[in-house]
């Protein structure tokens, strides 16, 4: 059990960067078969499920094959992770009743990390797929640098943001579900009115039934996000010109089902990654570092 101290900004934006590069280690293989699985087509079936496309990339890549983007994700996700939770928090402030609000405003907030974040990880990602390796017969290597590079010189700073409004179709909705949820979830575990303080195992759980939930929930636009990303096409792949294209496309060419392509994937990620971040948020981490303790907070 422990005592849920309040938070000063800065141990905010160091919980919340400390919980993103904790979960996103130990959920990243889920996260690239995710990737691969939404981004295959109607008769290109590669991959039969998560489990086939990880002993796959072992295979043909390597086990660090599994961590292909990783270092994208483990540099960005500090800022992305600390502006999504402290923003909630910050607009949450406000006004308790308005949990749905401040979740979407933090959505709104931390979108300007996620979407170049995500448009390199994805790049990574998909890089190495069993897709390029039955093309070109060799493992395209590239680096995130030289992704970045390409892009400002071809098509500037928004080439970066390619994608933007399917990751704010994704985010926002994620954020108006999971943060009451959890807050909802998180207030059952309390002991009493008297006695606030919550397990940390009931943070872990709260946070990963709340994350999976709004993971399934706006799934569909993780996939049409992935698709509109994803730059390297194969000579019989689509080509999509925006959401709606993008939805008309999938729905015409491959049925309402494609939209639910790594659902079960990404509920994997989700869970265990707002899992961890609620407990490293709660416990205070970020507070032990910074050498506060619940005796200098409440006098300070």
């Amino acid at each position: 059990m422990y005592i849920e101290l309040p938070s000063h900004t800065d141990t905010k934006l160091i919980n919340g960067g400390i919980a993103g590069m904790v979960g996103v280690t130990c959920v990243f293989p889920i996260d690239l078969a995710k990737t691969r699985l939404q981004n295959q087509r109607s008769g290109q079936q590669l991959y039969k499920n998560m489990m086939d496309c990880l002993i796959k990339t072992v295979r043909s890549e390597g086990y660090f094959g599994m961590y292909r983007g990783a270092a994208v994700n483990l540099t960005l996700v500090t800022p992305e992770k600390a502006i999504k939770l402290a923003a909630n928090d910050f607009f949450l402030g406000a006004k308790r009743t308005m949990e749905m609000l401040a979740g979407c405003c933090a959505g709104m907030c931390q979108v300007t990390i996620t979407t170049p974040m995500e448009m390199l990880k994805i790049q990574l990602q998909d890089a190495g797929s069993v897709v390029a390796l039955k093309m070109g017969g060799t493992i395209i290597r590239v680096s995130a640098m030289e992704i970045t590079r390409e892009l400002l010189r071809t098509k500037g700073v928004t080439g970066l943001y390619r994608g933007l409004g399917a990751t704010l179709m994704r985010d926002i909705p994620f954020s108006v579900v999971y943060f009451p949820l959890f807050a909802h979830l998180h207030q059952l575990g309390q002991h009493s009115s008297e006695d606030p303080s919550v397990p940390f195992y009931w943070s872990f759980t709260s946070g990963c039934l709340a994350g999976s939930i709004a993971a399934v929930v706006v799934s569909p636009c993780d996939v049409v996000k992935t698709r509109l990303q994803s730059l390297k096409k194969g000579a019989n792949e689509e080509t999509y010109n925006g959401v709606v294209d993008c939805v008309r496309k999938i729905l015409r060419k491959e049925g309402p089902g494609a939209f639910l392509k790594g659902a079960s994937c990404r509920a994997l990620v989700i869970a265990p990654l707002f899992g961890i971040a609620q407990v490293v948020y709660f416990v205070g981490v970020g507070e032990f570092l910074l050498g506060y303790s619940p005796y200098n907070i409440y006098s300070a």
